[in-house]
């Protein structure tokens, strides 16, 4: 009988412990609890399905129900005490948010993984003993201090929000999340949590970061609003989203994280961001910090740049490749934009939205692409010996190379040293060198293809230029050095040239006005000396050498006889020979018609024909002369001359430099840019070497007409300076009205109406260089080019009607006109 009624009481003692109701404190969590079904997700079984918790309706939770709840979603509910939640020993989520719970105690929710106890006025959490979390929520609430020892499954955790002074994350091994922003932690110890990728923990007075050499595979950092003064990022090789606005920041170095997509670093004290090679950056913000210069040009991904607010900001370098928004508003001392051709138009609208009216805008701080680029180059290669292109052969100066991809085309001309160097995109890029002459010479190979990136780069590829039997051909251009000023001296340079296949030998003379001209010296020494000429002979001129001669003569005072004045007019011929046999003698002679000036402008453009110019040119080379000085207070590292052609007026594919008073190459573009490249020139600025130039001759249109005019002026960039425009230099063809001296004065023609022979009888000593007789349009229809000893011209197969002898001598030119029966 005692062993039956000992069996009833363990009955009825095991039968009250399952059926053992919760008691809560709150109300409102009970009925929460109650009101779970399965068709709401506040609770779910072990399985994760949603389930009504008070399976016998007695409007009561017993613990035997407690224990088959594997999540509660309780958010948004004014539970204020959670207190029962502790019998629920199986929850594996719990979802408290904005619950009005100033208390969580859930330390025997050892199956815990997930915690959300966000938007509560829970001041301290220790959740130190559920060695299983993995997420904890705890954001936009009160907690002072949160016990997180032991927690090394622990991997996302969400703590913004609450007024943290310290936080303790030594043992989170797992951790892969953090944020713990807007709090008041003035550190943050990073020690041994070598998992973590994203840390946010903005808006602190954190000054600095303790081990985060510790997190190589972080990819995101949110620490604005901090007081950082520095952040080591040498092992953060996997960072790409970076947000450090509002610090104490002085300098940044992303040479390690080079995938960084966004970088914001307004309003801190930068003066520099160092990066190591091309960057993948697309938004950089350098707002508001303490930059002199800012430096995009490594940015080849970059979408937006803000870099306003910057009130010691003097430069930005923006070439790369991009066309990205640039914002700069409020820097006034920002005075220059190195910026790629493809923006000028987004940046100019800038300038204008900015009111932007001193800032200089081009393309000059550097001489290649910005971005990524690839670089073909070589040497030209004259083989004179006609043995092949070796070492013992000379080089061929400013060979002419179209460059094209299909889409876009322009040109480059090689230095003077015969080598080029042509810096292209990415794709498929045709290269063929043009000569000036191409039937004299052949070249080897006649074109290349380069695609890049599938080829290496540098790609070399030499070009080897071979005569074509025998053609002679001299060239002579003479170039106003330092102008004609009354009473002073004026340096001339003649430049003289084989254009030819064949080694030339002769003599070439310079003739000028002496009654208003002394010749003072000349290097080299003349040969031979008249009142009115110097002569020079010159042996072996290789094909394709250039020489020279530097000439000075004394210009007349205007208190001399015949006095010379500003705006007078002298006149220079330049002659070499042989001419005879000359394939093209129109070039071996050169008349220069130069005005005599006052002061100044040291940065200006001649037509060295003169501004009226004989009809006989339309269809021909014309000859310019751009001079630069540098008047600044510091050598001038890199200087450009900018020259837009008139496609209606000129032919650009003519376009040929003869002379440059530095090493420099030429680049044209956009159909009608011509840009002269003196780079690394280090122009000095002492008024004894300050001086430079560039002469180059064009081809004008053949379909010009007489009285047709053509202008042409230069811009010419300093480093990164407001570019200097040179004056308009403006020619016009005109019939031949105009003359260097009276024609009667040296010679009469008869018979005039002519049929026939048209004679030539000479008065006074003078040397004729050449004569051209020219119909009423200005169409030369008779050349002599080695006219000296002629009397005689037969004119019997001309048409009917007027014409004009046109007379080249060593004291210039002079015309007249003469009818044809």
């Amino acid at each position: 009988m005692k062993k039956f009624y000992f069996l009833l009481l363990a009955f009825f003692i095991f039968s009250g412990v399952n059926a053992q109701i919760i008691e809560f404190k709150s109300p409102t969590f009970k009925e929460r609890l109650l009101i779970a079904n399965t068709d709401n997700d506040i609770a779910k079984d072990l399985l994760g399905n949603s389930i009504k918790i008070d399976e016998n309706n007695d409007k009561e939770i017993q613990l035997e129900e407690a224990l088959k709840i594997s999540a509660l979603d309780l958010k948004s509910t004014p539970i204020y005490d959670i207190s029962g939640i502790e019998f629920f020993t199986n929850l594996k989520s719990l979802n408290c948010w904005n619950t009005q719970i100033s208390t969580l105690n859930i330390s025997t929710l050892k199956e815990l993984k997930y915690l959300d106890c966000a938007w509560n006025s829970i001041k301290t959490l220790d959740v130190s003993s559920l060695k299983n979390l993995e997420t904890i929520v705890c954001t936009q609430g009160s907690l002072t201090s949160i016990n997180l020892t032991g927690l090394d499954k622990l991997h996302h955790l969400h703590l913004d929000g609450n007024a943290l002074v310290d936080l303790n994350l030594s043992g989170l091994t797992s951790l892969k999340y953090i944020d713990c922003g807007y709090n008041r932690l003035t550190k943050l110890d990073l020690s041994g949590i070598t998992q973590l990728e994203d840390l946010i923990c903005n808006d602190n007075k954190i000054t600095s970061f303790t081990n985060l050499a510790d997190c190589p595979e972080i990819t995101r950092m949110w620490v604005q609003q901090n007081e950082l003064s520095s952040i080591d990022f040498s092992k953060c090789s996997k960072l790409k989203d970076l947000w450090a606005d509002d610090n104490k920041l002085v300098t940044i170095d992303l040479t390690v994280p080079k995938d960084v997509g966004n970088a914001s670093f307004g309003n801190n004290n930068l003066s520099s961001v160092k990066v190591d090679g091309y960057s993948n950056i697309k938004f950089i913000r350098l707002s508001n910090n303490n930059f002199t210069t800012i430096d995009l040009s490594p940015f080849i991904q970059i979408s937006d740049a803000e870099c306003s607010n910057n009130s010691e900001l003097t430069t930005i370098f923006a070439k790369n490749g991009r066309n990205e928004g640039i914002a700069f508003e409020g820097c006034p001392k920002l005075k220059y934009i190195c910026n790629d051709d493809i923006k000028d138009s987004v940046v100019e609208w800038y300038l204008k939205y900015y009111n932007y009216t001193n800032i200089s805008l081009n393309s000059y701080c550097t001489f290649e692409p910005g971005g990524v680029f690839y670089t073909i180059k070589g040497k030209t290669i004259l083989d004179s010996d006609n043995n092949g292109c070796d070492s013992s052969d000379l080089s061929y100066s400013n060979l002419n190379f179209s460059i094209t991809n299909g889409l876009n085309k322009g040109n480059l001309i090689s230095n003077k040293s015969g080598d080029y160097n042509i810096p292209v995109g990415e794709g498929t890029h045709t290269i063929t060198p043009i000569l000036e002459n191409p039937i004299y010479f052949s070249v080897s190979p006649t074109s290349i293809d380069a695609s890049f990136p599938s080829q290496n780069s540098p790609f070399t590829q030499n070009f080897c230029i071979t005569p074509n039997g025998a053609h002679p051909d001299l060239e002579v251009t003479l170039l106003p050095i330092i102008p004609a000023r009354p009473g002073f001296d004026a340096t001339y340079k003649i430049i003289y040239k084989n254009k030819g296949t064949n080694v030339q030998s002769g003599s070439l003379s310079l003739s000028f006005n002496d009654a208003v001209l002394d010749y003072i010296s000349a290097v080299p020494a003349v040969n031979s000396q008249a009142t009115d000429k110097l002569s020079w002979d010159y042996i072996n001129l290789q094909p394709f050498e250039t020489r020279e001669i530097v000439v000075t003569l004394n210009v007349n005072s205007p208190m001399e006889t015949p006095a010379v004045n500003n705006g007078d007019r002298l006149s220079f011929n330049a002659l070499i020979n042989p001419v005879t046999g000359d394939e093209k003698p129109v070039d071996n002679s050169f008349a220069l018609r130069q005005s005599v000036v006052g002061s100044y402008d040291p940065n200006d453009k001649t037509c060295l024909e003169g501004d009226v110019i004989t009809p006989s040119l339309i269809g021909e080379y014309v000859h310019y002369l751009i001079r630069f000085e540098n008047t600044g207070t510091y050598p001038a590292q890199n200087i450009v001359v900018k020259d837009l052609i008139d496609l209606g007026k000129f032919d650009i594919s003519s376009l040929t430099p003869t002379k440059g008073s530095h090493e420099f190459v030429t680049k044209i573009s956009d159909g009608n840019k011509v840009e002269f490249i003196f780079e690394n020139i280090n122009l000095p600025f002492d008024d004894a070497n300050n001086d430079g130039y560039i002469a180059f001759k064009i081809k004008t249109l053949p379909t010009l007409v007489v009285g047709d005019t053509f202008q042409n002026e230069a811009n010419i960039y300093f480093d990164y300076n407001f570019p200097i425009l040179t004056n308009k230099a403006t020619s016009t063809f005109k019939a031949l009205a105009t003359s260097d001296f009276e024609f009667s004065n040296y010679f009469s023609v008869f018979p005039n109406p002519v049929k026939e022979i048209l004679n030539i009888n000479y008065k006074n000593s003078i040397e004729v260089q050449s004569i051209a007789i020219y119909d009423i349009l200005g169409q030369m229809v008779i050349a002599v080019p080695d006219a000296n000893a002629v009397s005689k011209i037969d004119v019997s197969k001309l048409a009917t009607g007027k014409y004009f002898l046109k007379m080249n001598t060593d004291k210039g030119s002079s015309n007249m006109k003469f009818i044809k029966n």
